[in-house]
């Protein structure tokens, strides 16, 4: 879990490389292919979830706390990106300018600027990062939080993982 564009999607993949892991994109089931991110009815995405977990082995990236106890539940570890508002609002940037695919990306969608992203880095975020924080206090599991760009670059050398 972490703010958007704290690097999750990225550390998905390396850890389902490591690990030969399936990768899941909660993004990616919680909004319609082929939209500007257009939100599919909240009980088809639970249904998407509760399916992904049910498989044995898998590393899920996203956040949508509403589904997270039954994530915990399957789990057996949890990792918080917990980087500045700078540096997620560079990634988001340099994510909507770039013409690359990117991991985690809506099938069929662009990222492209938009002042409500901006709005939410710079306001809800800090919210939710505060929130993400509590309930890390709270989860049992074997958990790691990253605090800045440097520490996710520790934790990748670390645990031999390649971007």
């Amino acid at each position: 879990m972490g703010p958007s564009n704290s690097g999750k999607s990225t550390l998905a993949h390396a850890i389902a490389r490591a690990q030969e892991l399936e990768v899941v994109h909660l993004d990616q089931l919680h909004h319609l292919p082929h939209t500007d991110w257009t939100p599919r009815p909240a009980d088809e995405f639970a249904a998407l979830h509760d399916e992904q977990i049910m498989g044995s082995r898998w590393v899920i990236e996203g956040n949508y706390s509403g589904l997270l106890p039954q994530r915990l539940d399957q789990a057996t570890g949890f990792i918080l990106l917990d980087v500045p508002t700078t540096v997620s609002l560079y990634r988001y940037f340099r994510r909507c300018w770039s013409d690359r695919d990117r991991r985690g990306g809506l099938e069929g969608g662009r990222d492209r600027v938009k002042w409500d992203m901006i709005h939410h880095f710079t306001f809800a975020t800090r919210a939710n990062r505060e929130r993400y924080r509590q309930m890390f206090g709270h989860i049992g599991l074997p958990k790691v939080q990253i605090n800045s760009t440097r520490a996710l670059a520790e934790f990748y050398r670390l645990n031999g993982l390649r971007r």
